[in-house]
């Protein structure tokens, strides 16, 4: 039978969140917290661990269970499929989460939540620390909810197993906005969504790839033509993939100038278009 956290446990934890290091907490509550052991051991993760920017762990809620099975689920009252997570283990284990970070927000991975997106992960980064709850079966305990839950974030309107997949990727891009873990400035910053737009073209060597070759201006050697280059393209991926993204955005005035030399240069075909047709025309000499 699982045991909940013991008290030099939490002091370990409490002594990492307040010496200093302005660490942002993860705490992970799952019945598969294995799953997250590759997770923390790569890539961004892995530094931002290892460089003291956050502190993160999965905690298996059967700890807190309290029957020799470690039962974390039982059949819905009212009849129906599947099994709902039981609010005892959940409580405890958020209680607990709680007691050793208790200024975190605790946030539930369930499909009726908030659509997660770039503002969201820029709000969440502001956040001392995220306890992460993750249903399975067919959700948890209505009374979880009422009582325990501070946000509920969904990753999109799609079914899946769990709610690991969708914290892994909501604590990656979280990660990377915190200062320092990209090393550079201002690279999340230039990410794709932070500007409301989609990221630029990138290229890098070869110059030539089987025929296709990297634009002449990024070459130059002339920062202002190449960053106006990269809003350029910016914007045309964004126009052609994601016009959503476009239509309530406060545009620069480089994009508006842009966007204005675009409009003048379509107003300009069209009509040398209009023109040819009309000169073809039966009769017309």
């Amino acid at each position: 039978m699982g045991t909940a956290m013991s008290d030099a446990e939490v002091l370990a934890c409490r002594n990492v969140c307040f010496r200093g290091l302005h660490e942002m907490i993860f705490r992970v509550l799952t019945i598969f917290p294995e799953l997250f052991d590759a997770f923390w051991e790569n890539s961004i993760i892995k530094r931002a661990i290892e460089g003291h920017h956050i502190s993160a762990a999965a905690v298996d809620i059967r700890r807190y269970t309290s029957d020799k099975h470690r039962t974390t689920d039982d059949r819905p009252y009212g009849g129906g499929p599947g099994m709902v997570m039981k609010p005892e283990p959940l409580a405890k284990a958020i209680q607990a989460a709680k007691k050793i970070t208790p200024f975190s927000r605790t946030v539930l991975m369930t499909p009726q939540g908030r659509r997660f997106n770039q503002s969201l992960a820029h709000e969440l980064a502001r956040e001392e620390g995220v306890i992460f709850v993750c249903g399975r079966y067919e959700g948890v305990d209505e009374r979880i909810f009422n009582q325990y839950i501070d946000d509920e974030i969904s990753i999109g309107d799609y079914v899946l197993t769990g709610g690991e997949l969708p914290v892994m990727i909501i604590i990656d891009a979280v990660t990377r906005l915190l200062p320092g873990v990209l090393g550079g400035a201002d690279s999340a910053e230039k990410d794709s969504f932070s500007e409301g737009l989609l990221e630029h073209a990138h290229y890098t060597r070869p110059r030539d790839f089987e025929g296709d070759r990297v634009p002449d201006v990024l070459l130059s050697g002339n920062h202002q033509a190449i960053e106006q280059w990269r809003t350029e393209t910016a914007l045309i991926r964004t126009f052609l993939k994601r016009p959503d993204l476009m239509e309530d955005r406060a545009f620069t005035a480089r994009e508006i100038n842009i966007l204005r030399k675009w409009s003048t240069e379509i107003e300009r075909i069209v009509e040398t278009q209009n023109l040819s047709r009309a000169d073809s025309l039966p009769g017309r000499e």
